[in-house]
């Protein structure tokens, strides 16, 4: 009998399967596409010999993340993590750079240096502690309260309407702007707020990389390790209920929360299940991968230095296009998150090729083709870049749906990420990856602590499996010395 099922292989199936799968079960990952890894993918989606991230890229999640650090993602993958974290073009010619150097950073935004300095710096000093309170449940007393307060007073000074107060200039809150939208809320918020923190934080201490050759390393290497501690995984495996799985001992579901809806069924007391159909998701995400024949030629050359740009002008642009996505609509000038990976690992391009990834955020379900949107923000701060296009290939919110179905109508967060939804995710409870059935978990980032490539949520609640059914107490440093 199979000690333990993982449905999905994602990154948090994925690693509630390495740690089942070390603590000595006999562990079967089951994955409904032909290919592993649901958010940590790559393939070839414009032209032959260009390597594109299927969904995230850039990593600063994965190398804060505890339980990465413990596995020893870094001695299993190589990345690199470029001096240059972000950017932001202004118009004019102009941009901000978020350097892993704190130091440098302040001294390139001139009078609102030291504006950047005391909202971040106490943070970078204890960003280990900040990562390790905020990869992890709301519900619990933090390890390092002064770090859990620093980010809280900080979070609630740019999630109000004050949030201009400490800033003179327009680079710096841009700069700020850019990041706190990537938890596609509307802004300003708490959630966002500390969202773009812990981001920017991490910016300026382990940084962010890249895992050379892309994403899919990741997976990869996760699944390899699986494989060495006896776990089998099965591509091309349609789980639609408990009908589908052979017996187990437990069950994990690396899936949606309204997966596990259907899937427990009528198993599930009523009031589980309302609260699951209460996780609310949140907007969509609709992305374009280009194939280039030259570098994005960025007015401000120094741009060209960060992987990761974030397009949309000034901070009030960005909070515009952001409130437009909540309202049902797409900004003309839209808020644009790109990746230019081969900048940085020129080994996913032909020689002297390119690629960029690019996606911006649209009401939940939307079928626009962002191509356009896309094109004309970029040409707005890198003129001539429609030249150097080879391919593009659009992929909308219903796209991105029915290639994971966890992605419903283009949300990859797993359920909107707004704090009171943080806070109970999908219920309220400091252990939210247990279900009422005894023998089934959900581990995906409809759980907490919520969405990116950290491996946190399948760590949870492997290890409360591991208690519950089988009597193992696990550690991360059991983790590190299996």
């Amino acid at each position: 009998m199979i000690d333990a099922t993982v449905v999905g292989s994602g990154p948090n199936g994925l690693a509630a399967a390495l740690t089942l799968a070390r603590a000595g079960l006999r562990v079967r990952v089951l994955e409904r596409n032909a290919t592993i890894g649901g958010g940590a993918r790559s393939a070839e989606l414009t032209l032959p010999g260009f390597v594109h991230d299927v969904c995230s890229a850039v990593h600063p999640a994965g190398l804060a993340s505890p339980f990465f650090r413990a596995w020893g993602l870094t001695a299993r993958v190589p990345f690199v993590v470029p001096e240059a974290s972000y950017a932001h073009p202004l118009d004019g010619g102009r941009g901000a750079i978020a350097w892993r150097d704190l130091a440098r950073t302040i001294d390139g935004l001139g009078r609102d240096g030291a504006a950047w300095r005391g909202l971040l710096e106490p943070l970078v000093r204890r960003v280990d502690a900040v990562t390790g309170f905020t990869l992890g449940p709301l519900l619990r007393v933090p390890r390092d309260p002064f770090a859990a307060v620093a980010f809280g007073l900080r979070a609630l000074d740019q999630g109000g309407s004050g949030w201009n107060g400490r800033f003179r200039a327009d680079a710096a809150p841009a700069l700020l702007t850019g990041v706190t939208a990537h938890a596609n809320v509307p802004l300003p918020s708490i959630a966002a707020a500390g969202a773009g923190l812990m981001l920017a934080a991490q910016a300026h201490g382990r940084g962010w990389g890249l895992p050379i050759g892309g994403t899919q390393r990741i997976a990869d290497a996760m699944a390899d390790d699986v494989r060495a501690h006896g776990g089998e995984i099965l591509t091309g495996v349609e789980v639609t209920g408990p009908a589908d799985l052979e017996p187990s001992t437990v069950t994990l579901l690396d899936t949606s929360a309204a997966f596990l809806d259907r899937f427990g069924g009528d198993r599930l007391p009523t009031g589980y299940r309302r609260a699951l159909r209460a996780l609310r998701s949140g907007a969509g995400v609709a992305k374009v991968d280009f194939a280039l024949s030259a570098p994005v030629p960025w007015a401000d050359p120094a741009i060209a230095q960060a992987p990761t740009v974030h397009l949309g002008g000034t901070r009030a642009e960005i909070a515009f296009s952001e409130n437009e996505v909540s309202r049902g609509r797409v900004a003309d000038a839209p808020y644009v998150l790109a990746v230019q990976p081969t900048l940085a690992d020129p080994s996913r391009a032909p020689e002297g090729r390119h690629v960029l990834w690019a996606y911006l955020h649209v009401p939940n379900g939307s079928p626009l083709d962002p191509t356009e949107h896309i094109v004309r923000q970029i040409e707005r701060f890198a003129p001539g870049f429609r030249d150097t296009i080879l391919a593009a290939v659009p992929r909308t919110a219903p796209d991105l749906e029915r290639d994971n179905p966890n992605e419903r109508g283009g949300d990859i967060s797993g359920g909107a990420a707004t704090l009171p939804q943080l806070i109970r995710r999908p219920i309220l409870s400091p252990e939210p990856w247990r279900t009422p059935i005894a023998d089934l978990y959900l581990c995906s980032s409809a759980t907490a602590p919520g969405p990116a490539v950290h491996g946190m949520n399948g760590w949870f609640a492997a290890r409360l499996a591991l208690r519950d059914r089988f009597g193992i107490a696990m550690e991360l440093r059991d983790l590190a010395q299996s």
